[in-house]
C-alpha cells in the first residue's frame, strides 16, 4: 500500500500547524536566536546598575585617598617599615658610640642616632597626617640583629655592627628610590627626600669604618659569626670625625619653636 493512501482511495493530507508554535518553527527560531544574541551585551550593564561598586583592580586595591594627594600600597609600606627601621637602628648607634672600639665606629653610631631620631619624628608626622597607624616595635628579625650585636665584643663587634646596617641599608635604599619616583602624595614625597639622603649617609659612613663584609652583602645576609669575610679599608680622606651631612629638610621645631638638636629621640 501506498504511503499517501489508504484503503477505500481515501489520500491522506498533511496535517496543519498547530496554533501557538510558530515560534518554533525555522524561521522563528531563527528570529528568537538573533534577538537573544543582541540583547546578550546589554544583560552585564543592566545586571550591574543596581549592584554595589565593584572592587577596584589589584593596582589600585589598595590606595587611600587623602587630601595630599593619594596614599599607594607601596607608600603604606614604606611608612609602616620606615618606623621599626628607626626603633633597631637608633638603639644600635647609641650602642656603638659605647661598644665600638675604633672612632670610625663610634662615628657611625652617631650618625645613626642622628639619622634614625630626626626621621623617628618625621614619620609619625607624616603618618598622623596621613591617618594611617604605624607599629611602636621592630620587627622580629630585627630584634634578633639586636641580639646578635649586644653578643658581639672587642672588633668583632666593630665587623657586626658595620655590616648588619649597612646590609639593612643596601636593601631599604632602591626601595625609597622607588617610593620617591613613584608617589603622588606629597608629605610621602618629601619624607622619601629626606630617608633617602639620610640612607646614602649611613651607607658611606657605615663603609668609611672598613669593617664592612663585602662578601656577606653580596649574599644578602649577615656575615658568619665567625672570621671576618672581604673588607675594604677605609678610604684615607673622611676623618674619624666625618660630620653629618645637612638633612634634605629642617628638623621640626620643638614646643618654644626652635630645632631640635640633642640625641635624644622623640617618641622613643
Amino acid at each position: 500500500m501506498a504511503c499517501g493512501a489508504v484503503s477505500g482511495g481515501t489520500t491522506l493530507r498533511p496535517r496543519p500547524p498547530v496554533k501557538g508554535r510558530g515560534v518554533f518553527s525555522g524561521t522563528g527560531l531563527i528570529v528568537t536566536c538573533l534577538a537573544a544574541t543582541l540583547a546578550a551585551p546589554a544583560f552585564p550593564l543592566w545586571s550591574y546598575t543596581d549592584q554595589p561598586e565593584a572592587a577596584p583592580n589589584a593596582l589600585s586595591a589598595h590606595i587611600l585617598q587623602t587630601s595630599h594627594g593619594p596614599l599607594s600600597a607601596l607608600d603604606q609600606d614604606f611608612l609602616t617599615k620606615e618606623r621599626p627601621a628607626g626603633l633597631w637602628e637608633l638603639p644600635a648607634g647609641r650602642q656603638a658610640q659605647a661598644k665600638g672600639t675604633m672612632p670610625a665606629v663610634r662615628t657611625a653610631g652617631r650618625h645613626l642616632v642622628e639619622g634614625h631620631r630626626f626621621l623617628g619624628e618625621r614619620v609619625r608626622d607624616v603618618a598622623a597626617r596621613l591617618g594611617l597607624p604605624l607599629p611602636d616595635e621592630p620587627s622580629e628579625q630585627q630584634k634578633q640583629r639586636l641580639d646578635r650585636l649586644d653578643a658581639a665584643q672587642g672588633e668583632d663587634y666593630d665587623r657586626e655592627f658595620a655590616t648588619i646596617p649597612r646590609l639593612a641599608h643596601g636593601k631599604v635604599f632602591p626601595v625609597v628610590a622607588q617610593v620617591r619616583a613613584s608617589t603622588r602624595n606629597s608629605p610621602v614625597r618629601e619624607l622619601a627626600d629626606e630617608a633617602n639622603t639620610t640612607a646614602l649617609d649611613h651607607i658611606k659612613v657605615l663603609e668609611t669604618t672598613g669593617h664592612v663584609d663585602f662578601d656577606a652583602l653580596a649574599g644578602g645576609s649577615a656575615p658568619p659569626a665567625a672570621g671576618p669575610g672581604t673588607v675594604v679599608p677605609p678610604p684615607s680622606s673622611p676623618s674619624p670625625d666625618y660630620t653629618l651631612p645637612p638633612p634634605a629638610y629642617s628638623p621640626p621645631p620643638d614646643q618654644n619653636g626652635t630645632s631640635r638638636t640633642d640625641n635624644t629621640p622623640s617618641g622613643l
